[in-house]
């Protein structure tokens, strides 16, 4: 199975077949409303706007499973990343990243690309990026600033 074959249900319930993001970049994120991490909501937008004209697509899976720092259902959620962020990119119904119930889209992501420790999701704003083919070409750590990965989604972009 390729990236493509995957299918995610949006924050507003309805399923979205990720084969409809062919040829394009990808940025995929675990996100989390109350995390440290979480102000790299502004960062992911500016990344978003700047670039989301030039064939690159940022999706945002809020994750519940690290510190119970994303408690809200998809709604307040969603209230939450447009009110203090300005988020304008998908944002999907809350999954889990790690373990049995993990989403076969981040057991797809983790096989393609493991971490420096292993292969699990260490934390929220683990980032993968990938090419316009469905190849995942890069995972990023949590402390990856967003702009960090600008010169990577350019370089993408231009291939």
């Amino acid at each position: 199975m390729g990236l493509y074959d995957f299918s995610a249900t949006l924050n507003n319930g309805k399923d979205k077949k990720l084969s409809a993001y062919k040829g394009k970049v990808l940025l995929i994120v675990n996100t989390a409303s109350k995390c440290g991490f979480t102000p790299q909501y502004k960062g992911l937008q500016e990344l978003y706007a700047k670039y989301k004209d030039k064939g690159f697509e940022l999706l945002a899976f809020p994750c519940d499973q690290f510190g119970h720092q994303e408690p809200g259902d998809d709604d307040e959620i969603k209230e939450f990343c447009e009110m203090n962020y300005g988020v304008e990119f998908p944002l999907f119904s809350k999954i889990e990243v790690n373990g049995d119930d993990a989403h076969p889209l981040y057991k797809f992501l983790k096989n393609e690309k493991g971490g420096l420790l292993g292969d699990s999701i260490k934390w929220n704003f683990t980032k993968f990026l990938v090419d316009k083919q469905g190849k995942v070409i890069e995972r990023y750590a949590p402390v990856t600033p967003p702009e960090r990965i600008a010169s990577d989604i350019e370089q993408q972009l231009a291939k």
